[in-house]
Parts: structure tokens; C-alpha cells; sequence
């Protein structure tokens, strides 16, 4: 085990060696084994935005053995998605490449200003499918959020009981936030503690913009002088704010770009101390000899020495 990898491990000393060891698989697996840093395809998209917005623009995604065959091929860390994802295509790829169940969902059948998750999977099945671990999302922002704190908490012993890492998906949304709020640079940094708070390994958040929703927040942003000018300088706080980073946090993805514009992105992710990303749509959503020449190009970016 390199240098990088047992670095990281040293961080979570109070976890047992089962979820040691699932943790050093994902730090372990594909084209980034052994740099530290992290790409994981995740596939939720058909239960949170519906399957003809999620499949549509490239019609082989309907089918959820073409998302394994995709994180395979491209040498991702990880591939996450929902119980039934999972359970279409766990026995054909067993043991190719780690997997997260998502365990908790929420759908957009109908607008609502304070979203909550239903609780979807289980400990129990992400052990019966030989996962490395649950994912779970929480909203900090809704009016829902401490139901929800109060759920992972609960999950997190369990699954740390039986030797699986914990990944909180912390995305800001709710009454309590305006749309700018939900990805500004105060708040985003709020989220990602309260998820390392919670037990997380792994911590997923947006990318956070400039703008800073809390009044409280501005005062001390501006009194510390803290940078948050560019992009980098930003994911340098993001990480920051989860224990001056002692915990893994990566970055989603978000909706479909230009490959130059994620490109981007990633240096700014890389560049900024972030472990790595979680991109979804921006890969399945393109044809897949499209999709594996974009993966390739953000691993290549993080193989970099900073």
C-alpha cells in the first residue's frame, strides 16, 4: 500500500478493519489505485429527475448493466446507484468494481420548497450485493433536514458496525435557502462539515460559487479576508471545512457541459486539494466512446502532481 493510501487511512482510526479495508478497495481500484484521489460513476438519476430526463439523450442508459459495463471500462473507483440499478447487473459484474448503494431517494413528481428523502435500501442489502458501502443524501436548508441528520446517523453505526464506508451526498436545498444559496460558498461549506460531523468518510457537495447567503457568514469572511475568489481557492475551503481536510470530499458533476467546461472544473478541483469527482450525467448521458474519452481526460488530470 502506497504512501497516499495509508495517509487517508490514518485519518479514520476509530473505524474497525473491515471498513479499513473496503475504504483502501475504492482508494485501490481503477485507473486512479493508489493516487488518492477518486472517480466514481454514481446513477440515480432515473429515480431523482425520471428516466426519460436521465436516459433519453443516449438511449443504451435505460438499461442499468450498460452503467456497469461504463464504469468498468472507463477504470472508475467506484459505481453507485439505488437498490434496483444494483440488483439488475450485481451478480454479472460481481467483484469488477467496488459498488455504493444508495439508500435513500427522493423523487420530482411534484414541486415542494422542503425536500426529504425516502429510505429506499438498507445495510442488509448493500451487504447482500457486496457492497463497499452505503450513500446517503441529506438537505441541509429543508425544513426536513434534522429527520434526515437524525436517519444517516442511525444508518452510518450500522454500516460502519458491519465493516462499510459511509458517503453522505450534503446538498443544500430547501426554504431556508435561496436558489443562489444552494451552491454558495458559505453554505456549501457548512454542508460538508456537518456531513464530516455525521460520520462520513466520503463527503459529495456542488461545486460552490462566490456568493455567500448567510449575513453571520459575510462578516467573518470578510474580517478573515478568506479567499474565495476563484473556483480553487474555494474548493481549498470546502476542504478546509472538513477538518482541514481529514476527510475525503469530492465534487458532483452536475448538469451535462461542454467537456471543456468540466475540464476546467476538474483543475480547479485538483488544484484546490479536492479528492476527486462524482460524475454522472456528464458521462452517461453522452454515447459511450464520447463519454470514456471524457473520463479518461479527468483522470489524467488528477494523475497530475499538483
Amino acid at each position: 500500500m502506497n504512501k497516499y493510501v495509508q495517509e487517508i487511512l490514518s485519518w479514520y482510526g476509530s473505524d474497525n478493519p473491515g471498513t479499513l479495508t473496503n475504504l483502501s478497495r475504492l482508494l485501490n481500484h481503477g485507473k486512479l489505485a493508489g493516487t488518492g484521489k477518486l472517480v466514481i460513476l454514481p446513477v440515480d438519476q432515473g429515480f431523482e429527475h425520471g428516466p426519460a430526463r436521465s436516459f433519453a439523450p443516449n438511449a443504451p442508459a435505460y438499461d442499468p448493466r450498460y452503467h456497469f459495463e461504463l464504469a468498468i471500462e472507463a477504470g472508475c473507483n467506484a459505481y453507485a446507484a439505488p437498490l434496483g440499478f444494483l440488483e439488475a447487473g450485481a451478480r454479472e459484474f460481481a467483484g469488477e468494481i467496488p459498488l455504493l448503494l444508495k439508500v435513500n431517494d427522493h423523487d420530482v413528481l411534484f414541486d415542494e420548497q422542503d425536500p426529504n428523502q425516502a429510505l429506499t435500501g438498507s445495510v442488509a442489502d448493500a451487504l447482500r450485493l457486496g457492497c463497499v458501502g452505503v450513500g446517503f443524501t441529506i438537505y441541509p436548508g429543508s425544513a426536513h433536514r434534522m429527520e434526515m441528520y437524525q436517519q444517516i446517523r442511525a444508518y452510518a453505526e450500522e454500516a460502519k458496525r458491519c465493516g462499510l464506508v459511509v458517503v453522505i451526498w450534503a446538498y443544500a436545498r430547501g426554504s431556508g435557502l435561496s436558489k443562489k444559496g444552494e451552491t454558495a460558498i458559505d453554505v456549501i461549506g457548512y454542508s460538508a462539515q456537518i456531513a464530516a460531523q455525521l460520520g462520513a468518510h466520503i463527503i459529495k457537495v456542488k461545486l460552490p460559487t462566490a456568493h455567500i447567503e448567510q449575513e453571520a457568514a459575510r462578516k467573518v469572511y470578510e474580517k478573515e479576508q478568506i479567499p474565495i475568489g476563484t473556483l480553487t481557492e474555494r474548493v481549498r475551503h470546502v476542504v478546509q471545512c472538513t477538518f482541514n481536510g481529514r476527510r475525503i470530499v469530492i465534487f458532483s458533476g452536475g448538469p451535462t457541459e461542454s467537456d471543456e467546461t468540466i475540464l476546467d472544473e476538474i483543475r480547479s478541483i485538483h488544484y484546490g486539494g479536492g479528492f476527486g469527482s462524482i460524475i454522472g450525467r456528464n458521462s452517461f448521458q453522452r454515447p459511450k466512446s464520447d463519454a470514456l474519452r471524457l473520463l479518461n481526460s479527468i483522470m489524467e488530470i488528477y494523475r497530475e502532481i499538483p
